[in-house]
């Protein structure tokens, strides 16, 4: 029996990225039910390798970051989006629109990053004749993530995060974790105005994604 290698890496050395620029919204007519989901648009001018933000009338798939796989005119491919669940994914009811992240801002001098929220919530069932009550999974919790950054208003990032808040729509974020390994958020953008001032340490600014669909993570080289 072939072994599979176990992996494991660091966090140390990866980087963030807010979305700075995005396209117009390109409408799509159908969204097929397919292992990698295609999009049926007219006069598409999306390429293989775009990000782009996903509306969809599909709650599962709606707000979520992708990457596109393949694209033609009239068909765009999106990569690792597996959508051959017709409960969760009703045919013909996927249609909505696609958004290209045109330019990337970093987010740099990142002291932490927290992860909230996502966790399972349970029903708990107990019935008269049970001895021992037991739970049913329902959704799960909302979940956002919280950087802490130091405070440097010269930044370029700092003016795509006062209108990302201001504008209180959907960004996109990207998490570059060492090697080809990028995870994808879609999110509603908050950016604390006042910093945190503490004696004899670094002054410090919060910015906070409140999550809006699943992350989306890609094992191979993004651009």
């Amino acid at each position: 029996k072939e072994e599979i290698p176990m992996g494991y890496k660091i966090p140390d050395g990866g980087t963030f990225q807010h979305g700075a620029t995005y396209g117009p919204d390109i409408p799509f007519s159908a969204l097929s039910n397919a292992a990698e989901a295609v999009a049926t648009v007219t006069g598409g001018t999306l390429a293989a390798g775009d990000i782009v933000i996903v509306t969809s009338g599909w709650t599962r798939l709606g707000n979520r970051v992708v990457r596109v796989k393949a694209a033609t005119a009239t068909a765009v491919t999106l990569e690792g989006i597996d959508t051959t669940d017709l409960q969760v994914y009703p045919a013909g009811s996927g249609i909505g629109s696609l958004k290209k992240v045109l330019a990337w801002v970093q987010i740099p001098q990142i002291t932490d990053v927290a992860f909230a929220g996502g966790t399972q919530n349970y029903l708990d069932v107990v019935f008269l004749e049970d001895k021992q009550g037991r739970q049913m999974p329902t959704d799960k919790a909302a979940a956002s993530l919280a950087l802490t950054i130091a405070d440097d208003p010269g930044q370029a990032f700092n003016a795509i995060l006062r209108a990302a808040d201001a504008s209180q729509t959907i960004q996109a974020a990207r998490l570059n974790l060492p090697g080809n390994d990028t995870l994808f958020y879609g999110a509603f953008t908050s950016f604390s105005n006042q910093p945190t001032v503490s004696r004899s340490n670094l002054l410090t600014r919060t910015v906070n994604l409140a999550l809006q669909g699943e992350p989306t993570r890609y094992l191979t080289a993004v651009a």
